[in-house]
């Protein structure tokens, strides 16, 4: 019998329609290669192009390259009011949010969202980031410290609302994935027993893809029948959000705020109460939590007002002009534009509905030159990609919250031996930060290597942000480096 895929692609010509539909938006030259394919490479080709929404990716490249090298509107100093500095922090408001966000997650009015598209490339890794393994004493995955810090924050809330004992409190995780990453995650969450979680309150879902193009907004052929794609950043968590419907699930759960992360802190506090509650004060449709800028040429994007009362916005480090990277606040002695983004996000699920709505009618995305894998070698051409931080100018209202480096930021994007964010380095700030809660909880260290090179870890299981120490650690001595658990 004669197979559908040779009968059906045996023809010289390419399908006759999909080749009008192709030339409609001048993207014909995808069948160049047409008479040198065999059937079945015919039908995959056909395939792959199917699977473009060609009107949706045609007003993406044309909307995309017509802002390339518009004007924006001049970066301004963001108002005082719209920031909450660990200076002027009292202790009485970090209780009072503490109260509030525990008392709204112990309600289930919180999601938590993982961007977990990417690989660890830059790492020496082929697996996904979130399963790297940074060399703490206990050898546990980045995935693994943030599952255990949702189950901390779950027992710390049923046990704040039910005066000690332990009830069904539970936080949904989202993770979104990428078509590269999505299917290796799923394997590392089930062989690891989705680390203590129950496998219903985890939803994975995927980013989209958007085909690469070249200077002219031509795509870009990966193959003679394959069409060049690359992630549509980690801004594609909106329409991905919207296309899977799980908007409509997090309205279905109860969920009013979601907490947006990327998988690549060490030191990242998921769910945090007082992040939370601070948002649910202010009554604003999105926050990020900002570390202070350490010096004027610091690749961080910064927060910024775009105009006089204008919205605010993420500027990229490569696109602050350094006489304002370098500017000094007269009034604080302090780099005027110095509060940095480190993709820590607090959003209302109404505003999630709205910027969905915003970013997909708009098309812009951020042209990133690249040079992309093709049947002519490497070409130069664009990604197109959106950023989380893209959302920001949809928020009618927009409030900042500082953190400090050495409690919540580790990164984790370069491989051992370069300059900075390493693994080595992120391991350090686990290990010193831990190192101050045991000490601070009346523990003592000893050591066979330098202090600066190592201390001990404190299991997320048994505290969240050093609370809760004293009866494992007053009067002992650990031997560092070394996992202090249960």
């Amino acid at each position: 019998m004669k197979e559908p895929v040779a009968a059906d692609y045996s023809s010289a010509q390419p399908p006759l329609q999909l080749l009008e539909r192709l030339k409609d938006y001048g993207q014909e030259d995808v069948f160049a290669f047409w008479d040198e394919l065999s059937p079945e490479e015919r039908l995959l080709l056909v395939q792959d192009i199917q699977s473009i929404d060609l009107p949706r990716i045609d007003r993406i490249v044309r909307c995309s390259f017509r802002s390339r090298g518009l004007p924006a509107a001049p970066v301004e100093l963001l108002p005082e009011s719209s920031v909450s500095t660990v200076e002027k922090r009292t202790m009485e408001e970090r209780e009072r949010w503490w109260k509030m966000g525990v008392k709204a997650i112990s309600n289930g009015k919180l999601g938590v969202l993982l961007l977990s598209g990417g690989q660890g490339t830059r790492l020496g890794s082929a697996e996904p980031k979130g399963c790297f393994n940074i060399g703490l004493p206990s050898g546990k995955s980045l995935f693994q410290l943030q599952a255990e810090r949702i189950l901390c924050i779950e027992r710390l809330a049923a046990q704040s609302v039910n005066e000690g004992s332990v009830s069904s409190t539970r936080i949904h995780w989202y993770i979104m994935t990428s078509p590269f990453t999505d299917e290796p995650t799923r394997k590392f969450f089930e062989s690891h027993k989705y680390f203590g979680l129950e496998t219903d309150q985890v939803t994975f879902f995927q980013q989209g893809t958007i085909p690469c193009v070249s200077r002219d907004g031509r795509f870009i052929m990966e193959t003679p029948f394959k069409v060049a794609k690359s992630p549509d950043g980690n801004g594609g968590i909106y329409s991905a959000l919207k296309s899977s419907r799980l908007l409509e699930d997090m309205a279905a759960r109860g969920i009013k705020y979601l907490d947006c992360y990327g998988v690549d802190n060490a030191l990242v506090r998921v769910a945090d109460p007082t992040f939370l509650g601070y948002f649910i004060e202010k009554g604003v449709a999105a926050a990020a939590k900002v570390v202070r800028k350490a010096y004027p040429q610091e690749k961080v994007g910064v927060f910024v007002q775009r105009g006089k009362g204008g919205p605010v916005s993420v500027v990229e480090y490569s696109e602050l002009d350094p006489s304002l990277a370098s500017a000094i606040n007269q009034e604080t002695g302090r780099l005027r534009f110095c509060w940095s983004n480190v993709c820590l996000h607090m959003f209302t699920l109404d505003f999630l509905n709205q910027v969905a709505d915003g970013l997909e009618k708009d098309s812009v995305h951020h042209l990133a030159e690249k040079n992309i894998p093709s049947i002519h070698g490497h070409a130069n051409g664009y990604k197109l990609e959106q950023f989380i931080f893209d959302a920001f100018p949809y928020a009618p209202s927009t409030a900042l919250f500082e953190v400090l480096r050495e409690e919540e930021f580790a990164p984790v994007k370069n491989a051992n031996g370069s300059n900075f964010d390493t693994p080595d380095s992120a391991r350090l700030l686990v290990l010193r930060l831990h190192t101050r809660w045991v000490v601070a909880a009346g523990g003592f260290l000893t050591h066979s290597v330098p202090l600066y090179a190592t201390g001990v870890e404190v299991s997320p299981l048994c505290s969240y942000a050093g609370e809760n120490l004293e009866a494992i650690c007053r009067g002992r001595t650990f031997h560092a480096p070394c996992e202090i658990g249960f």
